[in-house]
């Protein structure tokens, strides 16, 4: 099935296209720029306020295997809290590739990203 790119606005970088459990396709694009350490909470703020969110933690893998060089080498926090520890919530070690997780009010990087279903371009 071949769709049609999605318009960027500048400097946002086409990631590639990705599926949720739903079965649903959609296109993943890195936001420019990256926010200092701050808590899960206040990372996800950020992420709305410019247009975003943060990434889950497979579009983090994905993130890390395609764009590595546009994070620096810290930790970025993901949107998705943990499956076992309601206080802690994922990351990505864009160091080191390590995925973990880590408690919501530690201070990680974060990095926004958006999505577009398939059909919506």
């Amino acid at each position: 099935m071949k769709t049609k790119l999605p318009t960027l606005n500048p400097d946002e970088i086409y990631v590639g296209a990705i599926g949720n459990q739903k079965g649903e396709l959609y296109h993943l694009i890195l936001l420019p720029g990256d926010n200092n350490e701050a808590s899960q909470a206040d990372q996800l703020v950020w992420a709305k306020s410019i247009g975003g969110d943060l990434p889950n933690k497979i579009e983090m893998a994905m993130l890390w295997n395609t764009c590595r060089d546009q994070f620096q080498k810290d930790w970025y926090w993901s949107n998705q809290t943990h499956e076992i520890y309601s206080e802690c919530a994922r990351y990505q070690n864009f160091g080191n590739g390590h995925q973990g997780g880590s408690y919501v009010s530690a201070e990680l990087r974060g990095r926004a990203v958006r999505r577009i279903r398939f059909g919506e371009e």
